[in-house]
């Protein structure tokens, strides 16, 4: 083999590991997005379970006493959205019934005060 030969090979697997330094860049950002969508998620799956054991113990607690009227108190809807928005979804018709990220919205924010 002649130097010529020789620099040919190490210029093609410089290629080759480039190529491959690429594909392992794509799989690192999808895994990062597939395990960014399974918190989300998770997150949610965790604050739907706690709103039906809560709805769950608030239809037996309906059951057991005796209070029959079927009439909604003034302020449930109200009572409701808050409660949404402290389970951590957004209330706001801009992002409505989708997952909060940590930081308050201004606009749930803003709907709640005005509510009031």
């Amino acid at each position: 083999m002649n130097k010529k030969e020789v620099f040919e090979q190490v210029t093609d697997m410089e290629e080759k590991i480039g190529q491959l330094y690429q594909q392992l860049g794509d799989l690192k950002n999808y895994l990062a997005e597939l395990l960014e969508e399974n918190h989300r998620l998770a997150v949610e799956n965790h604050h739907l379970r706690n709103r039906l054991e809560s709805s769950t113990e608030q239809e037996e607690q309906k059951e057991s006493g005796t209070s029959g009227s079927s009439e909604v108190p003034v302020g449930e809807g109200y009572d409701n959205l808050a409660r949404l928005y402290e389970e951590g979804f957004h209330i706001c018709n801009v992002h409505f019934g989708s997952p909060r990220q940590d930081e308050d919205c201004l606009f749930c924010l803003l709907f709640l005060n005005k509510s009031k």
